[in-house]
């Protein structure tokens, strides 16, 4: 149902206010956390296709709304499990999320899940290699995700970290455990950054390294 507002018109020089219903409008506040929490309570545990894990969605969430972060950047949609996440704290920061995805399914599927939690109107979700869009977008960012391939973990952060704001961080999925080729490279690289601080929260098995500009 849509939403009931008032706008002025003049009838024969009356001056008159008129509801006006607006279509399709985003849920906010308490009524967007409930749309929210239902469809990630319905849909857990089902989560497979190269999709984070329900801690490592809660540890984005809480470091955006904790930071309140506004600009974030996502590497790697998948079908849109952490985007939700990251969208989700965008609505409380009033911020909003560009996230990128190479698979044709992959970001059909996440249009679908973005829509049906609530969260669409906080993203721009973008089909595309990232190799090519994430050098191109302008920035700056407060927040970047970066859950793509492993290998290409050094040339993202070369890419973007010019473009974090100060105080800002650049976070990255699957670092722990058993890692992919390039993430040692990587760990190295964001380490090494004199105007970095990197750590890794184990939260779950798979990792999430957190390094943020001073």
């Amino acid at each position: 149902m849509g939403t009931l507002v008032l706008a002025v018109a003049s009838i024969a020089g009356m001056t008159l206010l008129l509801p006006v219903h607006i279509a399709g409008q985003q849920p906010t506040g308490t009524e967007l956390d409930s749309k929210v929490k239902a469809f990630l309570e319905q849909r857990k545990g089902t989560w497979h296709d190269l999709n984070v894990p329900e801690s490592d969605g809660q540890l984005l969430h809480d470091l955006i709304v904790k930071h309140k972060f506004t600009r974030a950047l996502e590497i790697g949609t998948s079908t849109g499990h952490s985007g939700i996440w990251i969208a989700w704290a965008l609505a409380k920061t009033g911020g909003r999320l560009t996230t990128v995805e190479l698979d044709p399914g992959r970001h059909r599927t996440a249009l679908a899940n973005f829509k049906e939690a609530g969260v669409a109107s906080y993203i721009d979700a973008r089909l595309g290699d990232a190799h090519d869009i994430v050098p191109a977008l302008p920035g700056p960012f407060d927040f970047v995700f970066s859950d793509a391939d492993k290998e290409w973990y050094t040339q993202y952060a070369q890419a973007v970290w010019p473009k974090v704001a100060r105080g800002g961080c650049f976070t990255a999925h699957n670092v722990a455990g058993r890692v992919s080729r390039g993430i040692a490279e990587f760990l190295a690289y964001m380490k090494a950054l004199p105007d970095a601080t990197t750590t890794v929260d184990t939260s779950s098995s798979a990792g999430v390294s957190i390094s943020c500009k001073r």
